[in-house]
C-alpha cells in the first residue's frame, strides 16, 4: 500500500507527542499499582464490610482510593453515591463489571507481578490469567460474556524500551482468549495496512458481543478503530480518538481526546455521535486521563486524580450542559450495574 509521505520533522513530532501519551499513562498506571503493593493489604476499618454484589441492580461500584479502604471495592446507590458505602474485602488496581460479571486487574500476592480475575455476581473468582505487563484499563460487555484489558508492556523493539500497550480479550463462555490485537488484520482509510508499531487500548464493547471500540496508535497517529471479533479485523473510524465508551443506547461514545492533537497539553472529554460523527465537548475543561464510563444515558463518569494516589469519581452530563459535580468522593473505576 502507498502511503502519502509525511515530512521528518512532522513524523518527529508525531512520535514525541505518542511517546509522552504513553509515558503519562504509565506513570499513572505505575504510582497507581505502588501504592496497591504497600497499602492494598492493610484491613480497612473506615467502610462497612458487607455483601458487595455484582448482579445488576441500582447501584455503582469502583475502586476506593481513600486511605482506610485503599484500592477496596466499593458499592453504592445509585440514587444516593454520595451516601454509605459497602466495602468487599477483594482489592484491585483496576476494576469494571457489568451483566453480572466482574474483572479485577490486581498484584499477584506478594510479587510485582499481575494478574486478572472473572468475578461472578458473588465476587467469587471463575478464572485468573497471569499478566505480562502493568495493568491500565479493564471493561466488561453489557451481557457480562466479554472482557477485555490493557496492559503497558515493555521490549518491543521499535520503541526504544519505552512503554507500549497491549489488549487482551476472553469470551467466559467458551473460554477463547485473544492475547494480543496486533495480530488482526488491520484497515487504515479502507486500505490494508501493516505495521510493526501497532498499539491497542481502552476497548468497549457493543451489546451483540460480537464488534468494539478502541484507540489504535501507528506512525505517531491515534485512531478511534471498530472491531470485529468473528473476523479478527479492525478498521479505522476517525482520529484523535482514545478511550472510547459506549453509552447504553450504542449510539454514542465518550472518550477523551488530545488537546491541539498533543497529548502534552492534556485531555478533554467530549461525546461522538456515532451516526452523523458530531463531537460534542463536555463541561469539564480539566483534563482527563481515564476512559469514562456511562452512569445512565445522559450521564458519563470519570477519575480526576488529586495527588498522593487518592481521586474521585466526577460525573457530567452527555450532552455538553451543565457543570462537573462529585459523585463519589475518594474512587476512581466506577462502573454502574443497573
Amino acid at each position: 500500500m502507498t502511503r502519502p509521505m509525511t515530512p521528518p520533522a512532522t513524523r518527529r513530532n508525531r512520535l514525541v507527542a505518542a511517546a509522552l501519551c504513553f509515558a503519562a499513562l504509565a506513570a499513572v498506571a505505575v504510582v497507581s499499582i505502588a501504592t496497591a503493593a504497600g497499602q492494598g493489604r492493610e484491613a480497612s476499618r473506615a467502610g462497612e464490610r458487607g455483601a458487595v454484589s455484582l448482579a445488576p441492580g441500582p447501584r455503582i461500584v469502583a475502586r476506593s482510593t481513600a486511605r482506610e479502604t485503599k484500592n477496596h471495592l466499593i458499592a453504592v446507590s445509585a440514587d444516593d453515591p454520595r451516601g454509605r458505602k459497602s466495602m468487599a474485602p477483594l482489592t484491585c488496581a483496576r476494576l469494571y463489571a457489568s451483566g453480572g460479571t466482574g474483572l479485577c486487574l490486581r498484584l499477584d500476592g506478594d510479587l510485582t507481578t499481575y494478574q486478572l480475575v472473572v468475578l461472578g455476581a458473588d465476587l467469587r473468582p471463575r478464572r485468573d490469567i497471569p499478566l505480562v505487563g502493568v495493568p491500565n484499563r479493564a471493561r466488561v460487555s453489557p451481557s457480562g460474556r466479554m472482557v477485555t484489558w490493557t496492559v503497558f508492556v515493555t521490549g518491543d523493539s521499535y520503541n526504544g524500551g519505552r512503554f507500549s500497550t497491549r489488549v487482551g480479550m476472553l469470551d467466559t463462555v467458551t473460554q477463547q482468549l485473544v492475547p494480543t490485537l496486533e495480530d488482526w488484520s488491520v484497515t487504515v482509510g479502507g486500505k490494508p495496512y501493516k505495521a510493526a508499531d501497532l498499539n491497542f487500548w481502552g476497548v468497549t464493547f457493543t451489546a451483540d458481543d460480537r464488534r468494539f471500540y478502541a484507540t489504535m496508535s501507528t506512525a505517531g497517529h491515534r485512531y478511534l478503530v471498530e472491531g470485529d471479533i468473528a473476523s479478527r479485523s479492525v478498521r479505522t473510524l476517525r482520529e484523535n480518538v482514545e478511550c472510547p465508551s459506549l453509552s447504553p443506547d450504542g449510539r454514542r461514545l465518550a472518550f477523551k481526546s488530545a488537546v491541539d492533537g498533543d497529548p502534552g497539553h492534556g485531555w478533554r472529554l467530549s461525546v461522538l455521535d456515532l451516526a452523523t460523527l458530531r463531537e460534542t465537548g463536555l463541561a469539564e475543561h480539566r483534563s482527563v486521563d481515564d476512559q469514562a464510563a456511562w452512569i445512565d444515558s445522559g450521564t458519563v463518569a470519570y477519575g480526576i486524580r488529586r495527588g498522593h494516589g487518592n481521586a474521585d469519581v466526577w460525573r457530567v452530563p452527555a450532552d455538553g450542559s451543565g457543570h462537573p459535580r462529585v459523585l463519589i468522593p475518594d474512587a476512581e473505576s466506577p462502573a454502574a450495574l443497573g
